[in-house]
């Protein structure tokens, strides 16, 4: 058996391990920032059509709801680095498919490709969950922020970098359109999955299995998480709002570029514009993970919840009354769409990490990341539709009830304060 390792060590090596995430979290959070960018310009492209645009970004983060099924089972068996190379392998294939699609000028490849694409979102979330594996509990969302926010740099740049690496594909090699983005991507999520192969040892997660005395317990499977969800009132107040904050960020988020691109007449103009809004929208979501995480850390996951709650309504409001060329009412919204966004994730990521035990939490966190994969993809299928028949207004108004569901299940808990900082933490049932 292998040894347990002293605090020191296990201080070493989460600073090791924060700053292995943090530098992968950069690459990744670039390749998700493009490949938000693009999904919905490249389909609308290819099939003229909004609704199928809003399919393909559905399918993006759907790809990462049904991703967790098998990473569950490879990050039981060989930990959190099996589970993330797996999900950054997928999104290389599903670039070769989309690249292939824009040659073949067939949109279901693409689409199926965005699918297979979506590995790498999946991921990216799930590295919040490495981060805190081995945090002590009164910094756990701290450390879970800082990973979050890592993604802030890449994921700024992303969209822009879109446009960017359009340019230089063709002006060297010339073809279709969006393949030098697409092959950005591909390259990106390839090196975050060699990086992270190569040196995310020893594993944040085996090693805290060692430590809580849980090395040889039962693997689990993402049913084991729907019944832990089931009967562990923090992690289904935790697994709910972080889906419906999911929902209603994509929602938005989905249609911004459309909304956008209706209101200009020059594509390569209306990209370099999406760019930008989504940029700054990205920012909203990452940049401010490292205070969103303090303040969970000082006034507890439900409070920060309720305020995420309230940021999202303001940010539909805003958003969903501007006119197409109002980019700076946009900007707004989307910024803060991307700060509520990130307090449901980073608050609901610690409530519910902090409510099992090492054991339950591959299946438990991929059950929550499952399920807000299927949120955001149920957002990303009604809101095509929506814009084409009613309006970018009318999405925003829907989203903006989506989020008010939200209240319900909080206002029930009757403690808002910091969660337990000992064992009895990981003994949420009710």
């Amino acid at each position: 058996m292998t040894a347990v390792p002293a605090p020191p060590a296990i201080a070493a090596l989460q600073r090791r391990t924060l700053r292995l995430l943090f530098t992968a979290q950069v690459l990744g959070g670039l390749a998700v920032g493009i490949g938000i960018a693009v999904g919905a310009l490249l389909v609308d492209d290819m099939t003229g059509s909004s609704t199928y645009a809003g399919l393909a970004q559905s399918l993006f983060v759907g790809g990462s709801a049904i991703v967790a099924v098998p990473a569950v089972r490879i990050t039981e068996h060989f930990g959190r680095r099996g589970g993330l190379v797996f999900g950054y392998g997928c999104a290389v294939l599903g670039v070769a498919a989309v690249i292939l699609a824009i040659h073949l000028a067939t949109a279901p490849l693409a689409v199926f490709g965005y699918f297979l694409l979506g590995s790498a979102s999946f991921a990216g979330l799930q590295s919040r969950y490495a981060a805190a594996d081995l945090a002590p509990a009164a910094r756990r969302g701290s450390h879970l922020a800082l990973v979050v926010w890592a993604t802030t740099i890449g994921s700024v740049a992303g969209p822009s970098v879109a446009a960017l690496a359009e340019r230089a594909w063709q002006s060297r090699f010339g073809g279709p359109d969006y393949v030098g983005s697409m092959a950005a991507i591909g390259v990106l999520c390839l090196a975050t999955a060699i990086l992270l192969s190569a040196l995310l040892r020893p594993d944040p997660l085996l090693t805290a299995r060692r430590i809580s005395g849980e090395a040889e317990a039962p693997k689990r499977s993402i049913v084991d998480g729907y019944r832990t969800a089931r009967t562990n009132r923090a992690v289904r107040t935790g697994v709910i709002a972080a889906s419906l904050g999911h929902f209603v960020m994509v929602g938005v988020m989905a249609m911004t570029a459309l909304h956008v691109k209706h209101g200009m007449d020059d594509p390569t103009d209306a990209l370099t514009a999406v760019g930008f809004i989504l940029g700054l929208h990205v920012a909203g979501m990452y940049a401010l993970a490292p205070v969103i995480g303090r303040l969970t850390d000082r006034y507890g996951a439900r409070a920060v919840l309720v305020a995420g709650t309230a940021v999202l309504i303001g940010a539909c409001a805003i958003a969903g009354s501007s006119a197409v060329d109002d980019h700076v009412r946009i900007s707004v919204g989307l910024v803060l769409l991307g700060i509520g966004w990130s307090a449901m994730t980073v608050a609901a990521a610690s409530l519910i990490t902090a409510a099992v035990t090492p054991a339950q939490r591959p299946s438990t966190q991929g059950f929550s990341d499952m399920t807000m994969g299927l949120a955001a993809m149920g957002a990303g299928i009604a809101s095509g539709p929506i814009v084409e028949h009613l309006g970018y207004g009318m999405l925003n108004l829907c989203c903006a009830a989506v989020a008010l569901a939200v209240v319900p299940f909080l206002m029930r808990e009757s403690r808002f304060g910091p969660p337990p900082r000992g064992p009895e933490a990981a003994t949420g049932e009710s």
